[in-house]
C-alpha cells in the first residue's frame, strides 16, 4: 500500500483488513477514535508501538507522557506539527 492509498483509505468506513496493527492505530487516530488508536499503540512495546504511543499522548497535550513514551522509541519530540508527524510515522511504517 502507497501512502496515497493509506490516506484514501481514511474515507471508507472500515480499517483496512490488510494494514499492520500500528497503521490501524494510525488510521483510527486521522478518522478521530484516539481512544481506539491507544488501545493498539499501548498493546506492545516495541520501539515502533513507543513511537506511535508517544505521538498519541503529543496530540492528546500530554506532553510529559509523550517525553516518556518518545524516550522508549529512542527520539526526541519531534517540533514540527501533529499532522506532518502523523504522515512521517506512516510512511516509515508502509
Amino acid at each position: 500500500m502507497t501512502f496515497n492509498q493509506f490516506k484514501e483509505s481514511l474515507s471508507q468506513k472500515q480499517v483496512p483488513s490488510d494494514i499492520s496493527e500500528l497503521l490501524k492505530a494510525l488510521w483510527y487516530d486521522a478518522k478521530g477514535d484516539w481512544h481506539k488508536a491507544h488501545e493498539i499503540a499501548q498493546s506492545q512495546e516495541s520501539q515502533q508501538y513507543c513511537l506511535v504511543h508517544a505521538y498519541l499522548h503529543r496530540k492528546e497535550g500530554d506532553e510529559w507522557n509523550a517525553q516518556y513514551w518518545y524516550r522508549r522509541a529512542k527520539r526526541n519530540m519531534p517540533s514540527y506539527s501533529l499532522a506532518e508527524e502523523w504522515e512521517k510515522i506512516v510512511e516509515e511504517l508502509l
